[in-house]
């Protein structure tokens, strides 16, 4: 006997749940053109005054000046494909300053393979988030409303 599979639901959050959210992990992948292609590298990062700083495996000669970049992270359970995803896009600089560098790199983790350790700190001009939802479990204000009413 099958059973049908749940329905799986993706709605788009407000971008201030999306900016909450990705306060909530802190590693996720930095996406950015190299060589006339799209390269995605593994990331750690922490938000700071509305600015994301980001410790990453890429070449320093990739990121003179500033450059566009889109940071993703999510959070997604793999048996039922629930959970949420954050993008961010927008320009990112190196942080080269010696004594800023220093505190970036005693607070985020970095990668021990290659001489490529970059600290950017990115600029978001855009903050998009869905959250991954089965069946029911999609939001309605007037089913929640129902359910915190004392009848």
């Amino acid at each position: 006997m099958r059973s049908t599979p749940a329905l799986r639901r993706m709605f788009e959050v407000s971008g201030e749940e999306a900016w909450y959210l990705l306060g909530d992990v802190s590693q996720g992948r930095v996406v950015y053109e190299q060589r006339d292609a799209l390269a995605v590298r593994p990331a750690s990062h922490i938000l700071e005054y509305g600015r994301l700083i980001v410790r990453t495996p890429i070449p320093h000669a990739v990121l003179s000046g500033r450059v566009g970049v889109t940071y993703h992270c999510d959070a997604l359970h793999p048996g039922t494909g629930t959970g949420w995803a954050v993008t961010s896009t927008g320009l990112a600089e190196l942080i080269t300053h010696p004594d800023e560098a220093a505190h970036y790199r005693r607070t985020l983790p970095g990668w021990s393979h290659g001489p490529h350790d970059a600290l950017l700190r990115i600029h978001p001009q855009t903050v998009t988030g869905f959250r991954f939802t089965q069946g029911s479990d999609t939001p309605d204000p007037a089913r929640a409303a129902r359910r915190t009413t004392t009848p």
